[in-house]
């Protein structure tokens, strides 16, 4: 079957509705894994460890992309999903296991972060694809930037909930939460119905990688990879530099990052569609690089919540904006593997970003770790007027009006 929409037919279905909350919960259970790096230091770790352990769960991530990306084709959205978000809701629960120092459970915990990545790869891949297939095309990026708003809010809320809960009631509460929250997106997810299954004719002779060498995939997979190491510096880096500095609440940059970037999307996505998502990325990343550079200058709470502004604005354009260049005028069949190559730069980005950025902070302290990411976020105007502008502009992507 093909769900391509019209421009006639909403935005706001039930399935995209339903799809939007259950990605919400999944999200907001990730998201609490932000303040993972407490637990690490909590029982030994170093700065180090947070950087393996982070990375662990985004190279399984990374490594099973290429076999997720078909089997979210192969075998429908809906199926993969339930996978994802099975695994997602029994991992957290696994750590109250985990006791004593860090030494004496590191290579169990190294497993469950590791499938824990896998988790991640499956609802990933197969949420976006699922939204694609859902969003009229010539809303695609308001579509687009609307869903990700849950994986935004999801965000603030994750830390936002985990901070006190580890405060007052420890770390096993913590991770039963994370548990709870990841069941609610496992009951919703039953409720949804197929977008697409594939009959094994159409794409039997596609593979992942023969889709990952046209230049605009790789590209745009590039592009999110960079993006990628910002978002390895904010999940891993960020709570353990701000309790280090003595601000008093951690989320306070979560929150300001969430809400800037859900604004953004409100107000932004249909400007995207209006001008092209190609003139808006070059500026996003532009903007997410200096907001990872007002951390270093960061020593109060209002502060902290600028620098957070900032990078949630950058953030807001980029996501939906490469996404949707991605995946634009692609026949359904292969949506999966490109949103598998998408997401799957992203899980690079932040696997790099994470081993890379834990030794600049073992070796120079947190500061370095977020001049170097922004430095690393401006990269990416090379890449994109070096390489992705010139297929934009050499007739290799259509008509935004035009869909197959």
């Amino acid at each position: 079957m093909n769900s391509a929409k019209t421009a006639t037919e909403p935005l706001y279905s039930r399935q995209f509705i339903l799809m939007w909350c259950a990605n919400f919960f999944v999200l907001t259970s990730l998201s609490s894994f932000f303040l993972f790096p407490l637990f690490i230091i909590d029982h030994g770790g170093n700065k180090s460890d947070i950087g393996i352990l982070m990375a662990a769960m985004t190279l399984s991530s990374v490594l099973i992309r290429p076999w997720v990306s078909h089997m979210v084709d192969r075998f429908g959205r809906k199926k993969s999903y339930f996978i994802g978000t099975l695994i997602i809701t029994i991992i957290p629960i696994i750590h109250t296991l985990f006791r004593g120092d860090i030494s004496g459970f590191y290579a169990p915990l190294l497993l469950v972060r590791i499938i824990h990545g896998i988790g991640v790869a499956l609802g990933f891949t197969a949420s976006f694809t699922f939204a694609a297939d859902i969003i009229p095309p010539k809303r695609l990026n308001e579509g687009l930037g609307m869903f990700g708003i849950t994986a935004l809010v999801g965000m603030a809320v994750g830390p936002a909930i985990s901070e006190p809960i580890i405060k007052n009631f420890g770390f096993e509460a913590y991770f039963l939460t994370a548990t709870a929250i990841g069941a609610i997106s496992l009951i919703l997810q039953f409720f949804l119905s197929e977008t697409y299954v594939s009959t094994g004719k159409q794409d039997k002779e596609i593979s992942f990688f023969t889709v990952l060498k046209r230049k605009k995939i790789y590209s745009v997979a590039m592009l999110t990879m960079l993006f990628g190491v910002g978002f390895a510096a904010q999940g891993g880096f960020v709570s353990p530099y701000i309790e280090h500095i003595g601000l008093p609440i951690i989320s306070l940059f979560f929150i300001a990052y969430a809400t800037a970037a859900v604004l953004t999307r409100l107000y932004g996505g249909k400007l995207a569609d209006r001008i092209g998502e190609e003139n808006i990325i070059p500026w996003a990343f532009v903007i997410s690089a200096m907001g990872f550079l007002t951390l270093i200058v960061v020593k109060n709470s209002w502060l902290l919540m600028l620098s957070g502004l900032i990078a949630g604005c950058g953030h807001g354009f980029i996501f939906p904006c490469l996404n949707a260049l991605a995946i634009r005028n692609e026949p359904i069949y292969i949506r999966g593997k490109i949103n598998g190559i998408f997401t799957g730069g992203m899980d690079a980005g932040m696997l790099l970003g994470s081993i890379t950025l834990g030794y600049i902070g073992e070796w120079f302290g947190f500061r370095p770790i977020f001049l170097a990411t922004s430095l690393i976020l401006m990269g990416s105007l090379g890449i994109f007027f070096g390489l992705l502008r010139k297929v934009v502009h050499t007739g290799n992507h259509k008509s935004r009006d035009t869909v197959e």
